[in-house]
């Protein structure tokens, strides 16, 4: 996999943040309720749209190599609250798989979304150094 460019975020108007990730540019917000204008995406639901791009692309890719006859993806994710202080979090995530597949390469596909690039990087708590 190459190297994913550097994403560079600047203020905006108000809880606008302006966003550019190599040559391509996209914003966040907040909801009116915390004080944004919910002109664009939260920080977490961008989360969540990078983890099922990402997913969607793996297992796309994968069925496109074996040939299978995948005929489409849909991957819908939540992020839920911790249950109680000090908990984690929790992403859920429901991959829909469109096509004549058999059951053996639905649950293979299943298996290769683990394997998506962003999946592991949340799955490994990766390190985070603020400079």
């Amino acid at each position: 996999m190459s190297q994913p460019a550097d994403v560079t975020v600047r203020t905006g108007k108000g809880l606008v943040q302006e966003i550019s990730v190599g040559k391509h540019a996209l914003r966040a917000d907040v909801p009116a309720a915390l004080g944004g204008t919910d002109s664009a995406p939260a920080p977490h639901e961008l989360l969540l749209a990078a983890y099922g791009a990402c997913t969607s692309m793996t297992v796309t890719m994968y069925a496109q190599r074996k040939q299978w006859p995948l005929e489409g993806i849909e991957v819908t994710l939540r992020l839920t609250p911790a249950p109680q202080p000090g908990g984690k979090e929790r992403i859920e995530r429901d991959i829909h798989l469109r096509g004549p597949l058999d059951d053996e390469q639905r649950k293979r596909l299943r298996e290769v979304a683990d394997k998506c690039p962003v999946h592991r990087t949340l799955s490994n708590s990766p390190e985070i150094v603020t400079r």
